[in-house]
């Protein structure tokens, strides 16, 4: 698998403490494909939030975990609510490429059991929130950008409207945060209008957790 994945030179860049940016290190071309498999099975939805609004950004999962929001609240789930199955599993290019990132921000042995992949359409954003429905802190996120770009931004103390520092994701960049970083919070701007000649006018997103 390692034709998923480039060997970083010179596109290691800290964010945070705890939190690192590898640039290019993901092949969309590969992963795309794997996506609209996932999505066939398990389609993308806006789910709606504890307070009853549908979130902006479309999203679907695979692993043996899946990330749900509804009126009972945020959590994982063995089975897609939507169609009652088990989700997709976690595609073995997912895993490995999970892996080599962690390993390379200096998270070695992580190893991914979900993975929640969100579709942004042009205007959807991502408020700031932290990922703190997993059973163990001790393993980092890694998240994976597809496609259009975006504006990511992260808090510098961890504090909800605290300090923050925004970077822009491209296509194939890997953010990796643990540690220190590990529930920091986060989100994405708006996205701009735009189109790539892979995705079209959408950004991809896979967030790699070990959620069990």
């Amino acid at each position: 698998m390692s034709d998923l994945f480039a060997a970083v030179a010179g596109g290691r860049e800290e964010v945070r403490d705890g939190m690192v940016l590898l640039r290019g290190y993901a092949d969309s071309i590969r992963l795309l494909p794997l996506i609209a498999a996932i999505a066939d099975s398990a389609p993308f939805r806006r789910m709606a939030t504890p307070g009853g609004r549908a979130m902006s950004v479309a999203m679907t999962n695979c692993g043996a975990l899946g990330w749900i929001s509804d009126a009972r609240g945020y959590r994982y789930e063995a089975t897609d609510p939507l169609t009652g199955a088990p989700w997709p599993p976690l595609p073995v290019p997912f895993a490995a490429l999970a892996t080599a990132a962690a390993a390379a921000a200096g998270f070695a042995g992580f190893a991914a059991d979900a993975c929640l992949i969100n579709r942004y359409a042009v205007g959807t954003r991502l408020t700031a929130h932290q990922d703190r429905n997993e059973t163990d802190f001790a393993h980092p996120i890694v998240s994976v950008s597809l496609g259009l770009p975006a504006a990511f931004f992260v808090t510098l103390d961890d504090r909800r409207g605290g300090r923050t520092r925004s970077v822009i994701l491209e296509d194939g960049d890997v953010v990796v945060w643990g540690g220190p970083a590990r529930l920091a919070f986060h989100g994405i701007r708006e996205i701009k209008p735009g189109h790539h000649p892979l995705t079209g006018p959408y950004r991809y997103n896979l967030t790699m957790r070990r959620a069990g």
